[in-house]
């Protein structure tokens, strides 16, 4: 039988929280739930950070401590949440990350051909029946089909309880200063005006904070060129076994998604639960176990996993603008004669022209901090007036949140910069 209630000391917070609702209590015993505490955070970041290896089921406790919170301060200024709302807005951020695959972010449509969003909804269905509907209106708040738009708010939006604890929690865990937000101040300023989530006028300047910090977390953290460069190296692993086709084996569940007679979406893991079963079998250790045991097999898949394993990562040159064709062409041309001597305990059986595209290859990475596609963050003043932070700012006009950075990359084997 599921405890009464536990209680949790979470270091971010510095602090413990209770949690006592035995429905949710319930869904975080769930082997679904439990999978995320062999996912980390950060995909490949601890290759950079090495502290950075917090783990999947951390941050979604930590956005539910900051739900509950969140939930309690809205109620006490008069907002109007029943017992059942609070308990579907808090497992619907307790279960925003579930569907996400090994590796984080960096192989979200590597297994199941849809984002890790719709992945969720598919774990949420299978365990709302599990509990005989406890989730429906779970549901509803992540979906987007409640009538009370706030409470959708507070789980996915611009100033959410997910991207609040994620800021904190992977700048707690890389050491990186810059992440640091003032989570407390922004918490007690929210409020709720004509159904929409705003920030009391008082907590205007630890929202902008908490943009630019966001800015800057992107830069150092989830794109910084190491750290592009390990998730770039264990895209090309996956993808050289999936154009193996039927060739490629593992003794991992790794092989049930790859080799699949036909691409499995997030609709066929609603309909059938066997399939979600089998990619809740899926974590970070497949992925390890995966590049050990082809160690000395495929030579393309050899290469890239013993340079993960080692840490001996490909460069990456990163440009404002692209990179020049004759640059690129003049490095592919390189690959043949070169990769044959960059690691002779490799054996090669040959090289063909379509190998070097493994090799060298470009991309671009992009930095928003803010999205006006989406629903602006919206300051409420004491005379009732309701303003968008792009014109309630003093210091971050419409062109700064605006901007979009770009970079251009450039990978290829850092021995042929010698």
């Amino acid at each position: 039988m599921t405890a009464k209630h536990k209680i949790i000391n979470d270091p971010v917070y510095d602090g413990f929280m209770t949690i006592d609702d035995p429905v949710i209590l319930e869904v975080i015993e769930h082997p679904y739930f439990q999978r995320l505490r062999r996912i980390k955070q950060l995909g490949m970041a601890d290759l950079v950070y090495p502290g950075a290896v917090h783990t999947r089921f951390s941050h979604c406790l930590g956005a539910l401590n900051l739900m509950c919170r969140t939930l309690n301060i809205l109620k006490s200024k008069g907002v109007e949440i029943t017992d059942e709302e609070c308990r579907g807005a808090k497992l619907a951020i307790l279960l925003h990350d579930i569907g996400h695959a090994p590796g984080s972010h960096v192989l979200e449509h590597t297994f199941v051909k849809d984002t890790h969003e719709v992945v969720t909804e598919a774990f949420m269905e299978h365990l709302n029946r599990q509990t005989n509907g406890e989730l429906d209106l779970a549901i509803a708040i992540f979906k987007n089909k409640y009538h009370k738009h706030f409470l959708h708010q507070l789980v996915s939006s611009q100033l959410d309880m997910d991207r609040l604890d994620y800021l904190g929690r992977d700048s707690y865990f890389t050491g990186v200063r810059e992440g640091i937000v003032g989570t407390d101040r922004i918490i007690s300023m929210l409020n709720v005006h004509d159904d929409e989530l705003v920030v009391d006028e008082k907590g205007i300047y630890s929202v902008e904070k908490f943009i630019i910090s966001r800015r800057l977390m992107y830069w150092q953290v989830y794109m910084h060129k190491t750290v592009v460069a390990a998730d770039l190296m264990l895209q090309i692993f996956f993808q050289r076994a999936i154009d193996m086709g039927k060739s490629f084996s593992t003794k991992t569940n790794i092989e049930y998604f790859l080799n699949s007679r036909i691409p499995i979406t997030g609709s066929h893991m609603k309909e059938h639960q066997h399939i979600c079963n089998e990619f809740a079998r899926l974590d970070d250790s497949d992925l390890y176990f995966c590049m050990k045991e082809n160690h000395n097999s495929d030579w393309v898949l050899s290469w890239f996993s013993k340079r993960l394993l080692q840490r001996n990562l490909v460069a990456v040159r990163f440009s404002d603008k692209p990179f020049p064709a004759e640059d690129i062409e003049a490095l592919r041309q390189r690959v043949p004669q070169d990769v044959l001597h960059l690691d002779p305990t490799i054996k090669y059986e040959g090289w063909k022209d379509w190998m070097t595209n493994y090799f060298v290859g470009t991309g671009e990475l992009h930095n928003r901090s803010y999205d006006f596609n989406d629903q602006e963050i919206k300051v409420l003043y004491k005379d009732g007036r309701c303003v968008p932070i792009s014109e309630a700012s003093d210091q971050l006009d419409r062109h700064f949140l605006e901007k979009q950075v770009t970079k251009y990359y450039l990978y290829y084997p850092k021995e042929l910069d010698l």
